[in-house]
């Protein structure tokens, strides 16, 4: 079994010195206070591609992403990678979070969307409009369960057939989009993924270019494949 970690770090970056961020303090005084993580919220054949290209401008802007899952046992995703997890559910601390990520789940994705565990963990996050909520694929159904999709619009990628048993959406709010974004939430399509990932930086104050991670590009150009240090 290959088992990895979500984030590899060199001992030189696992000693380095947390970054702290000044505010003032209801006495007027200069107040410190470390910044804000994103949870992922990991289940069983959840989709890793889906949130990798996330996971990588999290890295690249050093933010701090907390894994949590339902026990501390390695997690098997879509791919076939291992992950373990960094936490379990009851660990939240909300309060040190600014980001909430989710992903879609291979095969029959019923068993995790209709988990109480899940639910209660989710339904911690009703009413926190500070903390940006962004779901991937069929994992908009986990956020609706618990209620935090009510009022929002939304898109899912799910079969029309799945309507009837899914009966918690407001239908009403659902856009025929690849991603939609309302207010503290982003929805997208599993396809979507290099726009989900974005658009979740954007949200979060990071510079990001429209082409960023934009593939190949046609016709072929001999020049755009020289690369020199610094670029």
């Amino acid at each position: 079994m290959r088992t990895v970690t979500i984030r590899q770090r060199s001992q030189e970056t696992i000693n380095h010195i947390t970054p702290v961020y000044k505010h003032k303090d209801q006495k007027g005084g200069t107040a410190m206070h470390p910044p804000k993580k994103a949870a992922f919220l990991i289940y069983p054949m959840f989709c890793n591609y889906e949130v990798a290209l996330t996971l990588a401008i999290f890295e690249r802007h050093g933010k701090e992403v907390v894994v949590f899952a339902k026990d501390m046992s390695p997690v098997k995703c879509e791919e076939g990678l291992h992950i373990l997890p960094d936490k379990t559910l009851h660990e939240l601390e909300i309060d040190e979070y600014d980001c909430l990520l989710l992903s879609g789940i291979g095969g029959d994705p019923r068993g995790i969307i209709f988990d109480d565990m899940y639910k209660s963990f989710l339904e911690r996050f009703i009413d926190r409009d500070d903390i940006l909520i962004a779901s991937n694929s069929i994992s908009p159904a986990l956020i609706a369960r618990a209620g935090l999709l009510k009022g929002k619009k939304f898109c899912i990628g799910m079969h029309e057939e799945a309507r009837e048993e899914l009966n918690f959406f407001e239908y009403e709010n659902q856009q025929r989009a690849p991603i939609v974004t309302d207010g503290n939430v982003i929805t997208a399509m599993g396809m979507a993924f290099r726009e989900f990932a974005i658009q979740i930086a954007r949200k979060l104050g990071y510079s990001c270019s429209n082409d960023l991670w934009s593939g190949i590009k046609y016709p072929i150009n001999p020049e755009d494949y020289i690369f020199q240090s610094g670029n």
